[in-house]
């Protein structure tokens, strides 16, 4: 069950603690950025600002400018030179996988659901040799929240995951290799062993505490410091929807600190987004006004 975020004492001000031990990367970041300032707007935007907005979050120059380069090369930016300055735009498929990136991070854990007490349950074979497919067919599945217990099998408990499922075998040319039916446990082994097996809930147990002890209760006196601060929360919480399956309440052994976590997500976004906005309204203009 959520709670109310905690008051800040004096070293919970500003700067939401970083934590982590290993810095993010340029272009994590930067796809943050773009996700959280540029799609929901015009989704165009001058080099300066971006720069600028990175070196906010302590990326150098040179590698913010690898990140652009990196990212347009993978077919979600196009650039447009406008006398000394150039402006990224996002492509169609660039809108596109930021759109549903943000409707998972936005609607992840955000409303509780029932359970009827039946899963999914996917049977679809890959060779070894095409390790790339494996690895393509294995983010988009573990992005609908399913886990693998055993190699070529996947589960979830959440039957209207079917067509989203039905989707992606079409798109990686898998449908006429996979098999998948829907229906009751057969009381047949323990439910928390197979659990375990397709997924690390004690990792994601310890990611969820760690995000709420970084985050909750966490005040930004200044616009400067509100954006640090929502780019870093909304990077963090990000990941959460490729590691946690938002299991029903029936399945988890214990009080899960998953909703708290949305709770202190929400929370803080909803708090420090118009002064993050301001910031960033200001970095955009500085570098529509610089030569």
């Amino acid at each position: 069950m959520a709670t109310t975020p905690q008051q800040p004492d004096a070293g919970r001000m500003g700067t939401a603690r970083q934590r982590n031990t290993s810095a993010p990367s340029a272009r994590s970041l930067l796809l943050t950025i773009l996700g959280e300032f540029v799609h929901t707007r015009s989704g165009s935007i001058w080099t300066g600002t971006l720069v600028s907005a990175l070196a906010t979050l302590g990326v150098e120059e040179k590698s913010a400018r690898q990140a652009l380069s990196r990212t347009a090369a993978d077919g979600l930016l196009s650039s447009e030179r406008h006398g000394r300055k150039v402006m990224w735009t996002l492509t169609e498929a660039g809108a596109q996988l930021l759109q549903e990136g943000t409707e998972r991070i936005y609607g992840f854990m955000r409303r509780p659901h029932a359970w009827d007490g039946r899963w999914l349950v996917l049977t679809v074979g890959v060779p070894e040799s095409q390790r790339r497919l494996r690895h393509r067919l294995r983010t988009r599945l573990t992005w609908l929240g399913m886990g693998s217990p055993t190699p070529g099998l996947w589960v979830v408990p959440e039957p209207a995951k079917r067509d989203a499922v039905a989707a992606v075998l079409a798109e990686l040319g898998l449908t006429a290799r996979a098999f998948a039916w829907i229906g009751e446990s057969a009381q047949v082994g323990e439910p928390a062993k197979l659990i375990a097996a397709a997924w690390d809930l004690d990792d994601v147990e310890k990611r969820y505490l760690t995000f709420i002890d970084q985050f909750e209760g966490v005040h930004a006196p200044t616009d400067h410091e509100a954006f640090v601060n929502q780019v870093h929360l909304i990077h963090e919480w990000r990941s959460f929807p490729f590691l946690d399956p938002d299991l029903p309440a029936e399945l988890l052994r214990h009080d899960w600190p998953g909703p708290r976590a949305a709770a202190t997500f929400h929370t803080q976004r909803d708090r420090w987004h118009r002064r993050a906005q301001a910031e960033w309204d200001r970095m955009e203009s500085q570098a529509a006004t610089r030569n």
